[in-house]
């Protein structure tokens, strides 16, 4: 009967503790979006002040209306009396102008483009010939490319709902839009977009360093999983019912991939053979918490120890090297082996363990401090790569930037009615960031996509 008290107390014990932690996790210190931290007091950032101060830093560019030399219109504003003593100016030359420039877009509108295709009949032959419409003219009426791409971009880059996107259209250039011709317009883009996928898919495959990420994305009334494949040039996105490794071979990257993939650790990731790199942003946070609410002094020196490590690349990187010194790798190699040591020094001793329950079997459960050095001991390369290859970042934010987004477009938008939907999106948007990354507007790359010329990322050398 004492045992068995004495092991249920130490479950209650337990479960409080896990209640307390899940209470204590906010965006500064666990995965958890800023979102859901609501209105409580703002935590404290992971980033360090600086010293500068607000406002832009010498040397850096800044961006000011200036006047042009060849203005589109002038307008003269004459004199016609003297405003001191009202005798007439207006045979008087003019002295000199004083300049003021306007910028401003004209008032938006639709112009109607009636296409005429002349038809001849040969005196010869008696054939009838007619002329050729351009490219796309297909139909008795139909949108220009101009207004599909603008239709197109308030949805799929400015995110959109179809009704709001209606509304929007009606109010700039007077002209409804069903909703059915919205959806038609992205599936046209969408179509067209097909090889271009390929292509992205294709040079992601040979880049050295790609950023790996998921996240939960509704549709059809159900959670399914966003995925990402990333890197500084290229973007890649799939809607897929599942998390893991079924996922990930139905996106065609990792199966066979040979580079290094950027990740947060979960575990389906490290199936596949290529090389991994852990995100350190992921570990800093847990070190946050870890050291808050834990109270372990380990958790705090890691974080110090990493970020000098960080300090010292981005230095190095600054100067154009493309790796440590190796006695400064051995150095922080052995410091990072300390921390690991003074960690299980803490949990040495310490009643890790809850008391067996009697026919109980399984994994016996540790505090959330031990598994992450646990991680960090047995990933130590993998946490580190990023010092000795400056081709590594410190981190994975590259995937989480792009893959916020579609969280932002869920936030504004709501749930995919259907996957056909969200396939739009996941091509649409992907091929957009891909143009951005390489310095092209998103207006301008939808335009060409429409036009049946879009863009094409270069094929990545492996």
């Amino acid at each position: 009967m004492v045992e068995y008290l004495l092991w249920e107390n130490a479950q209650l014990k337990e479960r409080i503790g896990e209640l307390e932690r899940q209470l204590g996790k906010d965006s500064h210190n666990s995965s958890k979006p800023p979102s859901s931290d609501g209105l409580k007091k703002v935590p404290k950032s992971q980033r360090k002040q600086s010293g500068r101060k607000a406002g832009g830093q010498r040397g850096h560019k800044g961006y000011r209306l200036e006047p042009v030399q060849k203005p589109d219109r002038e307008e003269r504003h004459k004199v016609e009396e003297c405003e001191h003593c009202g005798i007439s100016l207006s045979d008087v030359s003019t002295d000199h102008l004083e300049r003021r420039q306007v910028f401003d877009i004209p008032m938006i509108t639709i112009v109607v483009t009636e296409h005429q295709a002349e038809v001849k009949i040969c005196p010869c032959c008696g054939g009838e010939t007619m002329g050729r419409f351009p490219s796309g003219v297909t139909g008795e009426v139909q949108y220009g490319n101009q207004l599909k791409s603008l239709c197109v971009y308030l949805q799929q880059y400015q995110l959109l709902p179809y009704e709001r996107a209606t509304e929007v259209i009606e109010d700039l250039v007077g002209q409804r839009i069903s909703v059915g011709t919205l959806y038609n317009m992205n599936q046209s883009c969408y179509e067209g977009l097909a090889s271009v996928e390929s292509s992205i898919r294709m040079s992601i495959q040979a880049a050295p360093v790609v950023h790996f990420d998921e996240s939960g994305m509704r549709s059809e009334k159900k959670t399914k999983w966003l995925h990402v494949a990333s890197t500084e040039d290229l973007t890649l996105y799939q809607l897929h019912e599942k998390r893991g490794e079924i996922a990930m071979n139905a996106m065609g990257v990792l199966p066979d991939y040979k580079g290094r993939a950027v990740h947060d650790h979960w575990k389906p990731y490290f199936k596949y053979g290529c090389d991994h790199s852990l995100c350190n942003a992921h570990h800093l946070r847990e070190l946050t918490f870890i050291a808050e609410e834990e109270k372990e002094a380990w958790a705090e020196t890691m974080k110090k120890c990493l970020l000098e490590m960080k300090k010292v690349v981005y230095e190095a990187k600054a100067l154009g090297n493309i790796s440590l010194y190796s006695e400064e790798e051995v150095l922080f190699e052995k410091r990072y082996r300390a921390v690991i040591k003074e960690g299980y020094d803490f949990h040495q001793g310490k009643a890790l363990l809850l008391p067996p329950i009697s026919g109980k079997r399984g994994r016996k459960k540790q505090p959330p401090g031990k598994n992450l050095l646990d991680r960090l001991d047995a990933y130590q390369e993998e946490t580190l790569v990023f010092m000795k290859d400056f081709r590594v970042p410190f981190d994975n934010n590259l995937g989480e930037r792009d893959i916020r987004m579609a969280k932002l477009r869920q936030k504004i938008s709501g749930c995919f009615r259907n996957d056909t939907a969200a396939a739009f999106f996941c091509r649409i948007r992907g091929y957009i960031s891909t143009a951005r990354k390489n310095g092209l507007g998103a207006l301008e790359a939808i335009q060409l996509a429409f036009a049946e010329t879009p863009f094409t990322p270069p094929q990545t050398a492996s």
